[in-house]
C-alpha cells in the first residue's frame, strides 16, 4: 500500500522520486549552490566563475555539466566564449531554496 503518494503519480512514482533525489543531491554541494547564486545576478563565463569561486577550471566545468543536465543552467555562445546563466527552472529552484531557508 502506497502511503507516500503525496508527491508522486501512480505509474511514474519511481522516476519522479529518483528525479527529485538527483536534484537534491546536486544541490547538496556548496560550490554548485554558489554558482547558482552567482548566475542569478548575471551570465558568466567559466573563467569568471573560476575567479569568483577560486576553484579549478575543470571542477567548475564539471559542475556546469551537472547543472546543465538537470536543466538549471543554460548557455549561449558569443564567438568563442560561452556564457552561462540560470534557466527558468534554475531561477525557480533558487527562489524556492531562498523561501525555504527563511526563518519564521
Amino acid at each position: 500500500m502506497n502511503s507516500y503518494n503525496c508527491c508522486v503519480k501512480s505509474s511514474l512514482e519511481g522516476n519522479i522520486i529518483l528525479s527529485q533525489l538527483s536534484l537534491l543531491k546536486l544541490l547538496a554541494d556548496k560550490n554548485r549552490l554558489k554558482m547558482l547564486c552567482i548566475l542569478n545576478s548575471d551570465s558568466h563565463t567559466v573563467t569568471q566563475l573560476v575567479d569568483h569561486l577560486e576553484e579549478s577550471q575543470s571542477l567548475i566545468s564539471h559542475h556546469l555539466i551537472s547543472l546543465k543536465e538537470m536543466d538549471l543552467v543554460i548557455f549561449q555562445k558569443k564567438g568563442r566564449t560561452v556564457h552561462y546563466s540560470l534557466s527558468p527552472k534554475g531561477i525557480n529552484v533558487l527562489q524556492l531554496l531562498k523561501l525555504l531557508s527563511k526563518k519564521g
